[in-house]
């Protein structure tokens, strides 16, 4: 476990490397690369004022949102190298969230089509817990995912109906009780039931998960953490 004075420097680190970068003049960094960083650093202020400069300069809306999905990449980064936590993507995702509805006006029905895949996700029925589905929600949707939350306690036909409304390419299952490990055997079985399991890719995530559960259960995947389960979405 990483200790309060480690991520204290790293912090500190991150700190001084994104400050350097938003105290130089844009001649020197453009607006596209103080962008990326801000949002990365979860500086709300300097990203949208990045933001405001870039429609300014007449970049398009769907271009500034693909400058936040690498900011979002990026911080996925620092993520995995422990140079960021938890809180650090859950305010990056909301922060995602304000960007978006800012654009949304700009965003035009032609462009709003190139959206990306789609990504349905619920935590399994008999499990109440919501904040890693979240996390993983809200990562999915910075790095360009079109995510479909079904909430928790999800009932293995609503799993279906959802597969089979959205049609999406991938579907996850958020496990953090080990008392609803039936839970998956019997969402898997209602997807294969329907004549759906060959339409999607399937992951499980969560404290109660493992590689183990998810070669019994018969899923693609199992993702250690949330941005693990984005670069593995974003692998195909």
């Amino acid at each position: 476990m990483i200790n309060s004075t480690a991520k204290t420097q790293r912090a500190r680190r991150i700190y001084k490397r994104v400050t350097l970068i938003l105290s130089e003049n844009s001649m020197n960094v453009p607006d596209k690369e103080t962008l990326k960083e801000s949002l990365a650093a979860g500086d709300e202020s300097a990203t949208m004022s990045a933001i405001d400069r870039l429609n300014g300069e007449g970049v398009p809306a769907d271009e500034i949102v693909a400058i936040c999905n690498e900011g979002m990449g990026l911080l996925g980064e620092r993520f995995d190298q422990g140079e960021a936590f938890i809180p650090d993507l859950m305010f990056a995702g909301m922060i995602m969230k304000k960007i978006m509805t800012k654009l949304a006006p700009e965003l035009s029905s032609k462009q709003s089509e190139k959206r990306g895949k789609t990504f349905v996700i619920g935590t399994v029925r008999h499990d109440v817990h919501d904040i890693g589905k979240d996390i993983a929600a809200m990562v999915l949707r910075g790095n360009g995912f079109n995510v479909i939350d079904l909430g928790v306690d999800v009932s293995p036909e609503k799993f279906v109906e959802a597969i089979r409304e959205h049609k999406p390419e991938f579907v996850g299952m958020s496990l953090l009780l080990t008392t609803c490990y039936r839970s998956i055997t019997e969402t898997m079985q209602a997807i294969n039931d329907a004549g759906l399991r060959s339409n999607v890719k399937i992951c499980v995530g969560g404290a109660a998960a493992s590689e183990l559960v998810a070669e019994r259960c018969g899923l693609d995947y199992y993702a250690t953490t949330a941005v693990d389960g984005v670069n593995w979405a974003k692998s195909f």
